[in-house]
């Protein structure tokens, strides 16, 4: 085993290995331990010139026994021999005097992984130096710069990151995956005065091949920008509203938190009685994959080390499942579906990987094609959502529609509405892509409340 102040990804599951079987000794009855390791690389870059450099490096080790139906967590970023002992038995300690919990406990054994596909999260090339990240930022903002219309910079910047996971259970399960990261965006500013507006683009992958181009990002940036210009107020009205991409993929997050286990356990979610009914409209079907190949939130396994699996959350507009981890599938009387995530300082919790609703069959033009007053929303503020009821009320901007065709810029606009009446009356255009951790393609809600002047 290498040094336990600078360990390998290797030397990792030593590491958690350690912690478990002593943890067992000083007394746990089970125990559970997750290294995590991470370092990153970013630049930003404004107005031709570099303005900052950061680069991090650190590791963390989380370890929860077990007594009986008692269970503590213990965390430290300091994993020499000096720290990990006085961590395990405070671990202990902290468990022996804790409040029992009928719920805790680690995974049953027949539901741990025991072997799982190989994702291809990892870019192994050379990591890009600060140079090269620099130049990426100068190259995107110099597209958005020339966009004409635009006026000035908010910035630009770049970065790349890698992180791997270890988890090692009493209960027989050992895993180890790494992943990284590579990302760059730009911020612009059009117009003069009291009349600017900001806007952006970005692009992330797992893979750095995988990015769209430089120049590509920053000129869209700009464009955004321009596109925003001399915004004008509306009336209030009822009208269908259509979610451009970059904000469409919070609808599926809100969904997702009304199914979380934690929330149905409670009886805290406006779908805590709809298992098995009509969630959405009939042709839209939701997907969690924690398998996708190169998928920004792909995971080989769950933070339970249980076998997670590509699941229809929402089937031809049925709901199909929870999400649940082992602790609140227990508490429902029902079978944890792979959904754990954690960090290092707590117990598991339910989440999703990537998430995403299924592209429909129409373009965006035919989707808006007889809309002869409407909102196409490309922001949204606030977070306006109550979870028990499913009223929804967010402050948006965009572009208002009128006889098919995107007509102007508009904004400070209040959309409202109830999540179960928006889910029902919903219709997906055939433009999904994989940008975000949660994606959708373009959709559009009919009969929702806008609130202008």
């Amino acid at each position: 085993m290498s040094s336990p102040t600078a360990p390998t990804l290797e030397s990792t599951l030593d590491i958690a290995s350690m912690l478990v079987e002593r943890a067992k000794k000083a007394g746990a009855e089970a125990a559970e331990a997750l290294v995590v390791e991470g370092t990153s690389l970013g630049i930003s870059w404004r107005l031709g010139k570099l303005e900052d450099v950061e680069r991090s490096e650190g590791r963390d080790a989380g370890l929860r026994v077990f007594i009986g139906k008692r269970q503590a967590t213990v965390s430290s970023t300091d994993l020499s021999e000096a720290a990990l002992g006085p961590m395990i038995e405070r671990a202990v300690a902290m468990a022996r005097v804790a409040p029992e919990d009928p719920y805790c406990g680690l995974a049953e054994p027949h539901l741990l992984a025991r072997d799982w596909p190989e994702l291809d999260i990892e870019d192994k090339s050379t990591a890009p130096s600060a140079e090269a990240l620099a130049a990426v930022a100068a190259e995107a903002e110099e597209a958005a710069l020339a966009v004409k219309g635009v006026t000035n910079s908010s910035g630009a910047g770049a970065s790349h990151g890698r992180s791997s996971v270890t988890l090692v259970t009493s209960a027989g399960f050992a895993g180890t995956y790494a992943g990284t990261s590579s990302s760059f965006s730009c911020s612009v500013l059009a117009g003069e005065g009291t009349g600017m507006e900001r806007d952006y683009d970005f692009s992330n992958a797992r893979h750095a091949a995988d990015l769209d181009r430089a120049a590509d990002v920053g000129r869209r940036a700009g464009e955004n920008a321009v596109r925003r210009l001399n915004p004008r107020k509306v009336s209030s009205q009822s009208v269908p509203v259509v979610y451009d991409p970059r904000v469409s993929g919070g609808l599926v997050g809100h969904f997702a938190g009304a199914i979380s286990g934690a929330a149905i356990a409670r009886g805290t979610s406006f779908l805590k009685k709809s298992m098995g009914l009509p969630v959405f409209a009939r042709n839209i079907s939701i997907v969690d994959d924690p398998h996708m190949k190169r998928g920004h939130r792909s995971k080989p396994f769950d933070g339970e080390g249980v076998k997670n699996r590509r699941m229809m959350l929402i089937e031809d507009g049925i709901l199909t499942t929870w999400l649940l981890d082992t602790a609140t599938a227990r508490q429902l009387g029902l079978e944890t579906t792979g959904h754990a995530a954690r960090g290092t300082g707590g117990p598991p919790s339910p989440s999703t990987t990537n998430l995403y609703m299924e592209a429909g069959c129409l373009t965006v033009r035919e989707l808006i094609a007889d809309i002869k007053q409407g909102l196409y929303v490309t922001e949204m503020i606030g977070m306006g959502v109550n979870g028990v009821t499913g009223d929804y009320s967010r402050g948006a901007s965009g572009f208002w529609i009128e006889n098919g065709e995107i007509a102007y810029p508009v904004s400070e606009i209040t959309v409202a509405g109830n999540l179960k009446d928006m889910f029902l009356n919903m219709t997906p255009a055939d433009d999904l892509a994989f940008r975000y951790a949660t994606n959708a393609p373009t959709v559009r809600v009919e009969g929702m409340t806008i609130a202008g002047t």
